[in-house]
């Protein structure tokens, strides 16, 4: 059978591998899901996800052109996770309806500058 990027096909998993698992799409082809292609979010374990013989449907990620592997996603057929409202929002820690402009500095320019010449005249 003839597969391009982008088909969704269902296939049977053939093997499990810390880095991803292996599965058949016919008596001929076999494509892996790579750890990071299996689930939104971090997978401690492949073994807790799939299990030999189990039937997955998987879309087709990439097939290399020289030699023919072919890379597949369960993760790309999963709508994206909703973000947490405090991750949707910047905090700012600082109160930013005071326009402050560089008028702290200027109150104390002053006493800087009496407090340098002051330590100056000591140190000679």
């Amino acid at each position: 059978m003839d597969y391009r990027i982008g088909d969704i096909v269902t296939g049977k998993v053939t093997g499990i591998q810390p880095y991803g698992a292996f599965v058949a799409l016919d008596d001929e082809e076999q494509g892996l899901i790579h750890i990071s292609e299996c689930q939104h979010g971090f997978v401690h374990s492949l073994d807790d996800v799939f299990q030999v013989g189990q039937t997955v449907r998987v879309i087709i990620l990439d097939i290399d052109e020289y030699t023919h592997k072919i890379s597949l996603s369960i993760r790309a057929l999963q709508p994206d996770p909703e973000m947490l409202p405090h991750a949707r929002r910047k905090h700012y820690w600082t109160n930013r309806k005071i326009r402050n402009g560089f008028t702290p500095i200027a109150k104390h320019l002053s006493g800087w500058v009496a407090d340098f010449l002051a330590y100056d005249e000591n140190k000679q």
